[in-house]
C-alpha cells in the first residue's frame, strides 16, 4: 500500500450471501505501508462477520472502487501499534470514538487490507 490509502476514511463494500452489496464507511490507518481497518462495533458488526466468511470485498476511496482482501491481525504488538496509529490520526478530532475503536472489542477486529487491485489508481 502507499500514501494513497492514508485517507480519513474509506468505504468497504461487502457482498451478502444473496449477492447484494452493502457499504460501510470505516476509518483507515497506514503503518509501514500497510492499511488497517477495524469494526467500530466489534464482532457484532455484520460486515466484519461476512468478511470472516470470505465474502467478496471491495474498497472505495475518492470514488474509485477496487477488489480487496481483509486478513485478521492476531499479533498483539501489531494490534497495539494500530491502536497508536488510530490515536495519532483521529485522537484530536474524535477522542471518544478513538477510545472506543481502541477498546478490546474493536481492537480484536483489526484487519489488514491486502490484494487491493491497482492501488496506484487510488487517488491520494
Amino acid at each position: 500500500m502507499n500514501a494513497s490509502m492514508d485517507r480519513a476514511e474509506i468505504v468497504l463494500w461487502v457482498r451478502h450471501a444473496d449477492g447484494r452489496w452493502s457499504a460501510r464507511t470505516v476509518w483507515v490507518v497506514v503503518l509501514d505501508g500497510e492499511a488497517y481497518v477495524r469494526s467500530a462495533f466489534g464482532r457484532r458488526s455484520a460486515w466484519y462477520r461476512r468478511v470472516l466468511r470470505h465474502a467478496d470485498t471491495e474498497v472505495e476511496a475518492a470514488g474509485v472502487r477496487l477488489s480487496a482482501t481483509l486478513r485478521p491481525v492476531d499479533d498483539p504488538e501489531l494490534v497495539q501499534r494500530v491502536s497508536g496509529a488510530y490515536r495519532a490520526k483521529y485522537g484530536l478530532s474524535w477522542p471518544g470514538p478513538v477510545e472506543s475503536m481502541n477498546g478490546p472489542e474493536s481492537a480484536a477486529t483489526t484487519m489488514r487490507l491486502t490484494n487491493v487491485g491497482q492501488v496506484s489508481q487510488l487517488p491520494a
